[in-house]
């Protein structure tokens, strides 16, 4: 094992497990499915049937098998039963950062469907490089993996689908499924389960949520332009101005990354030029944050003097000050789902394939009616 730090690099060596000494230069080699059965004194198909557990074998037998695993420190071979069909492969998750409040919730619920399926989880961060994600698929498919999940948004341009194209006929010819979370279907997805949530619909009720008590000036602080999530969002906020009847404002549409320094630096730019408005719709809650500092630091009370809105729901936005009206994603039951529908495609329809969960509206503190 390598520790990187600002320092020199140390290098530990691992401990070495407790073997049997049985070859001939005295030398530590791994434990053998043969040791054992000489170790418990029955024949190699006895241990074999202990350990698969699908065989009648007497407890009596089994006990002294057990005993002679635990003695011998003998380990079963996972890989080859994987090959053998006899032991479930794992649930693959690969996401852009495992740090996200968001995506941590949508591993949480992989974690606990897989679980009460007994399958493991394996949980993998790509740090947005194509190079590494497609690295990830392969190790996964090569670990066996009953599915494999790409969790987040995505800039979905002719790359990007060729990709997905390709991870999916090469999982489908492992047995294999790719499960695309939070992001739209491919053109032909046939090989492809998705899973994704209602975003144009959850940014809609936010921004209607603001018209409907009078605000005609609201600061849209998006995603990046062509991120999969931050166009279904910016689609659903023009959509309720157009319902509205209130015009189109290119200064009050800014786009940016979804993080906390984004949204401050963006309301404190569009603060500094002028620019009147009276609430601000936040792409994510972690936007939302940015952008209440900005505010505060201005002088502005929140919702006294402008309203806020953010998106996503996560623990921490119900214990701002004032707590904060966002749109619940239903993060953790998307994970499950993914894990659901991908595990149990060959007993539904091709057409369950694609699911489209629910978003709501949450309405807290943070707004305040105009009229």
């Amino acid at each position: 094992m390598t520790v990187n730090g600002s320092g020199p690099r140390t290098t530990i060596e691992p401990k070495r497990s407790k073997r049997r000494r049985n070859n001939t230069d005295g030398g530590d080699r791994p434990s053998t499915i043969r040791d054992v059965a000489a170790k418990a004194g029955v024949s190699v198909a006895t241990v074999s049937r202990a350990l698969a557990g699908n065989y009648p074998v007497s407890e009596t037998t089994r006990a002294r098998v057990m005993a002679a695993v635990e003695s011998l420190h003998y380990a079963v071979n996972v890989h080859a039963k994987a090959l053998s069909g006899r032991v479930a492969g794992p649930i693959g998750l690969v996401i852009r950062d495992i740090t996200g409040p968001s995506l941590a919730h949508v591993a949480a619920g992989v974690e606990q469907e897989a679980a009460d399926r007994g399958r493991l989880s394996l949980v993998c961060a790509t740090h947005d490089d194509p190079d590494r994600e497609g690295d990830l698929v392969r190790l996964m498919r090569e670990q066996h993996a009953g599915a494999v999940l790409l969790v987040g948004g995505a800039v979905q341009d002719d790359r990007y689908h060729e990709r997905m194209v390709e991870y999916a006929r090469a999982l489908d010819a492992a047995g294999s499924r790719l499960v695309l979370v939070g992001r739209p279907p491919l053109p032909d997805s046939s090989a492809v389960t998705v899973v994704e949530y209602d975003n144009r619909g959850g940014a809609f009720q936010a921004a209607d949520h603001l018209l409907t008590v009078g605000h005609r000036r609201i600061l849209f602080l998006g995603g990046a332009p062509l991120l999969s999530t931050a166009v279904q969002r910016r689609d659903g906020y023009l959509h309720a101005l157009r319902a509205h009847g209130v015009p189109y404002s290119e200064e009050l549409d800014v786009p940016g990354p979804y993080t906390r320094v984004s949204g401050y630096q963006r309301t404190r730019e569009v603060l500094e030029a002028g620019v009147d408005f009276t609430a601000v719709f936040a792409g994510t809650d972690v936007v939302a944050t940015g952008a209440l500092a900005a505010l505060r630091e201005a002088g502005l009370d929140v919702p006294g003097d402008i309203s806020l809105v953010g998106f996503d729901d996560v623990p921490f936005a119900a214990d701002l000050s004032p707590a904060l009206t966002t749109v619940r994603v239903p993060y953790e039951d998307l994970g499950r789902t993914a894990v659901r529908l991908a595990l149990e495609r060959e007993e539904r329809l091709a057409a369950d394939d694609h699911v489209v969960l629910s978003t709501q509206l949450v309405i807290r503190q943070s707004v305040r009616t105009l009229r």
